[in-house]
């Protein structure tokens, strides 16, 4: 399949909960669509990495700085006229309005949404990653769906990564 070609740069999260893939996923669609992909857990404050290390949740007072960088790094590519793919959690519509305002025009969201067996199974398989299993439940408590907003591809996890790429490239061709 060619490549999207928008009349201006795409700006894209891919978010959800921890372990559903939005590295993985965003790689892809970067890859797919001909453009950069910043992984957003890299942009956490080492003091954020720390607390969710031991199994502390982040509040939103912790977030709000990391958000910042994340709404940073979509302004500025979109600032130099490129297109990026972002991996960020996302998880409350404060959050997205915010990353929607520092993100300086449209932002696409792929909402990545999996059975809470699927995502523990998933996170426990992991390695080297600092977000523990534990915090699974505080994540998907804090969840607040995106689906009724504008601009979000929701896609479930239990496909392979191909078929995941597929349907988040196929629905933002739909948006755009």
């Amino acid at each position: 399949m060619p490549p999207i070609e928008p009349s201006s740069p795409l700006a894209i999260v891919i978010m959800g909960v921890s372990g559903s893939g939005k590295t993985s996923v965003g790689e892809h669609l970067a890859a797919r669509l001909g453009c950069a992909f910043v992984e957003g857990d890299r942009l956490h404050p080492e003091a954020n990495v720390a607390k969710m290390a031991k199994g502390i949740p982040l509040t939103d007072d912790d977030r709000w700085p990391w958000l910042d960088l994340v709404g940073n790094e979509l302004a500025t590519a979109r600032g130099r006229g490129q297109s990026v793919v972002v991996s960020c959690s996302a998880l409350k519509q404060t959050y997205r309005d915010r990353l929607r305002r520092e993100a300086g025009g449209t932002l696409y969201f792929v909402f990545l949404t999996g059975d809470p067996k699927v995502l523990e199974q998933r996170m426990g398989a992991r390695t080297g990653h600092f977000m523990p299993t534990s915090l699974l439940q505080s994540q998907l408590g804090t969840l607040e769906s995106p689906e009724h907003e504008a601009g979000v591809i929701t896609v479930d996890i239990d496909a392979s990564v191909d078929t995941i790429v597929s349907k988040a490239f196929d629905g933002i061709t739909r948006l755009i």
